[in-house]
């Protein structure tokens, strides 16, 4: 069954371009299309979705509050943030409203492919090292909420799982987790479920996320 992508942008030149790429590939359909946050909510209601490509910055709803609305729905599609990097100071927010991961809008074809494969099969993570160069650059910026919860939910993790956590912070795959603590890869991906599950969090990227609100990473990747 193909991956079923919708691209959110209010640039109908990006959009052709991406529409273009996708359709090129066996394994994925573009089924559906918006040019702000208002729109991209009402087509979803009645489009069945895999992941969309979201846009940030767009007219009546931007692509922050539209990730964060369309995350709370039942069975909601993947999300990955489309971003400038070096303008879009809201990539950090969009990651905190429940998007799987960012990319950059001039990243090339294949990266943009693996990133919707990797995020469709469940692996929800789309370059974790630099996600992490983006909160090192905007976590400062942002306000978080709800610091002492959150820290409080740290309590329930191992001392292991703790060390894990500030591992996948710090954007490091599970065979490099595994090398630096002389584990299996198995036994790793082992402890990063169980922190997911403790947390109640969906992947990768929201343990990042977590990690840096609580201050168990720190911008620059200190722990």
């Amino acid at each position: 069954m193909s991956i079923r992508v919708m691209l959110v942008d209010d640039q109908v030149l990006l959009r052709t371009g991406f529409r273009m790429v996708l359709a090129a590939q066996p394994d994925m359909e573009v089924v559906a299309e918006a040019g702000d946050g208002v729109e991209a909510l009402e087509v979803l209601r009645a489009t069945e979705v895999d992941v969309v490509l979201m846009d940030v910055r767009m007219p009546k709803l931007d692509g922050v509050e539209t990730t964060r609305r369309v995350c709370q729905g039942e069975n909601p599609p993947k999300v990955l943030i489309l971003t400038t990097f070096d303008l879009d100071e809201y990539a950090f927010s969009g990651l905190k409203a429940g998007a799987s991961g960012f990319m950059l809008k001039d990243v090339p074809p294949g990266e943009l492919l693996a990133a919707i494969r990797s995020v469709h099969s469940g692996d929800a993570v789309v370059a974790p090292s630099t996600t992490r160069r983006l909160l090192d650059r905007f976590a400062p910026m942002l306000p978080t909420t709800g610091g002492q919860p959150q820290l409080k939910q740290l309590e329930r993790l191992t001392d292991r799982e703790r060390e894990v956590m500030i591992l996948v912070a710090q954007g490091l795959s599970n065979g490099e987790i595994a090398a630096r603590l002389v584990l299996s890869e198995a036994t790793v991906k082992t402890h990063v479920g169980r922190i997911l599950t403790k947390l109640g969090l969906r992947d990768r990227v929201q343990v990042v996320v977590l990690a840096y609100e609580t201050g168990l990473v720190r911008a620059g990747g200190a722990s």
